[in-house]
């Protein structure tokens, strides 16, 4: 039985470092390999560009999940959020169990901005109940993320049972705090650094993380260990640290 899960979280800027300076997907995925995470949620997954793909690898510019996920993780959903003429990005999620249903969500709370919520049903090896994960990226300004959250928390009110176990993660853009408190007790959830280590993760710049924008909240779990993975040689790599941690069964 998998009483430990080990579930990381990643904004891969599309594939390139900050500014867009090199493309990095290659280095990306080598370093995701080497969590050794059960389940990653990955933001900003670029499916699509015709014009990276005219000056880049084509394998790697286009369907960046199934790059990312190889060998590694045989399961994989992609949700598409922003469209574009040279093609779209979206949500990610890579398992190394059955994902069994996937609905994509449109979460968009102004034109200008195209959001999505990726919902996945993982099915545990001996566990009764369905995993239920749910990859998010919100938007830029606090009004929209507090209509998103609404959003998301009255699809899991609807979707997910109340005592199933449920993983929400990503990258919430709210530095503030403040309206995914709300959100995490509306859902009785925990946010793991909090429950963790008392304090919410900074996660942005990579390189020298001060921003608290990515975020792990779960419920139906007791919170084993987290980490944040950052540092200089996040300049090669994204804009955004990535998140770790490792649950365990209640």
């Amino acid at each position: 039985m998998y009483n430990t899960l080990n579930i990381a979280t990643f904004n891969i800027h599309k594939g390139f470092t900050h500014f867009n300076t090199h493309f990095s997907l290659q280095n990306q995925r080598e370093l995701i390999r080497k969590l050794n995470a059960d389940v990653v949620f990955l933001q900003e997954v670029q499916d699509t560009h015709a014009k990276h793909s005219q000056h880049i690898d084509v394998h790697s510019a286009s369907r960046q999940l199934q790059y990312l996920a190889d060998n590694v993780w045989s399961n994989f959903a992609y949700g598409k959020n922003a469209v574009y003429p040279t093609g779209h990005h979206g949500n990610g999620i890579l398992s190394k169990f059955p994902i069994t249903k996937v609905n994509n969500q449109d979460i968009s709370a102004h034109r200008l901005e195209q959001r999505g919520m990726l919902h996945c049903q993982i099915n545990i090896p001996q566990r009764e109940s369905p995993l239920h994960a749910i990859c998010v990226h919100l938007g830029l300004l606090a009004t929209w993320r507090r209509q998103q959250l609404g959003a998301i928390a009255d699809y899991i009110e609807q979707h997910v049972p109340i005592h199933a176990p449920l993983i929400i993660a990503g990258d919430f853009n709210d530095w503030t705090m403040r309206s995914g408190r709300v959100f995490a007790k509306r859902l009785h959830l925990l946010e793991v650094f909090e429950d963790h280590k008392s304090k919410p993760a900074r996660s942005f710049p990579g390189w020298l993380p001060i921003l608290r924008v990515d975020r792990i909240y779960a419920r139906g779990f007791q919170i084993n260990h987290t980490e944040v993975h950052s540092g200089p040689h996040f300049i090669k790599l994204s804009d955004h640290a990535i998140l770790t941690a490792k649950l365990n069964k209640k």
